[in-house]
């Protein structure tokens, strides 16, 4: 089932995105991936996708195995990403990190229309990153640009597209340079940002808010609904029932399926495997392992 068509400004082919071939359930049934090793590779820092479409199309949770930033346009769309509804307007700016967990609400009778990066987390220039880190540190993911950074965003996305699009001498070189133009923007406004995210720009309950920041930065510790519970003084049946209203997953899932993730970094990352399944949380090595094939469709392997 094709659910749109984007040019692929890589090649001169068409990209076609096909629900059978890019989406991979995970074990939990509740969320799809993404993964892009295939697409990131090949020497290519980042990927461009310029799209105008509608679509009808209800998403499902899912995240991806990199970092994704857009760039809204036009369209009516709310953004959900861990726990918070955005509600766009046209230049606002979303950074959603490898592993987030997220899906957009959009009304199908408005044109949407968007740019939207894939990033490798690997950048030759890993300070490029920092805003990903700081929108994860701050629980914030919405830039929301001044008018002057808007119209030099106007010029500087068609210049990325086309030097992308072009066959000349040094395309190359010109689309990283404009990317990391564009890069060094984003990360001096997260960076020099320090005043309270503007509350009407975002909806979310307070009570999940802070249960899914405690999760995210607790992951090796005692997670168990009764000990949730107990922390955030709720009724247990009454914590479950809200998380999965304002998730769409259930608070088991979400964790086995972070801790998963944390521990797949940390193995990156030169950890050995028994002693990342430990700092994620896993106390039975063989039930990580299980999880891990589940979620990944692969026993965990040291590089």
């Amino acid at each position: 089932m094709i659910f749109f068509i984007i040019h692929h400004f890589f090649s001169s082919e068409y990209f076609f995105i096909i629900e059978s071939k890019q989406i991979r359930r995970a074990s939990h049934g509740l969320f799809a991936v993404f993964p892009c090793k295939n697409r990131l590779s090949q020497g290519r820092i980042f990927r461009l996708f310029h799209i105008n479409d509608r679509t009808d199309r209800e998403f499902e949770w899912h995240y991806h195995d990199f970092h994704k930033i857009i760039v809204f346009v036009s369209g009516k769309v709310t953004y959900h990403i861990e726990g918070k509804a955005y509600h766009l307007k046209p230049q606002d700016i979303l950074l959603v990190s490898q592993g987030a967990i997220h899906k957009p609400e959009i009304d199908p009778a408005v044109p949407y229309e968007r740019y939207i990066f894939w990033l490798r987390e690997d950048l030759s220039r890993p300070e490029l990153n920092t805003c990903f880190q700081k929108a994860n540190d701050r629980s914030f993911n919405l830039v929301r640009l001044d008018s002057a950074l808007q119209e030099r965003l106007k010029d500087l996305l068609p210049e990325i597209e086309q030097s992308l699009r072009g066959d000349q001498f040094g395309d190359n070189f010109l689309s990283e340079a404009l990317f990391t133009q564009f890069m060094v923007y984003i990360n001096r406004i997260f960076l020099k940002s320090s005043t309270a995210p503007d509350r009407k720009s975002y909806s979310s309950d307070s009570q999940v808010e802070q249960l899914l920041k405690y999760i995210n930065r607790n992951l090796a510790e005692d997670l168990s609904i009764d000990s949730l519970a107990g922390k955030f003084f709720f009724s247990k049946y009454h914590m479950m029932r809200k998380f999965k209203e304002e998730t769409g997953y259930t608070i088991h899932n979400y964790i086995v399926s972070k801790r998963l993730l944390h521990a797949r970094s940390l193995i990156s990352q030169g950890m050995p495997i028994m002693k990342a399944a430990q700092m994620s949380g896993f106390r039975d090595y063989t039930t990580f392992v299980r999880a891990y094939k589940k979620q990944f469709g692969t026993v965990p392997t040291q590089r």
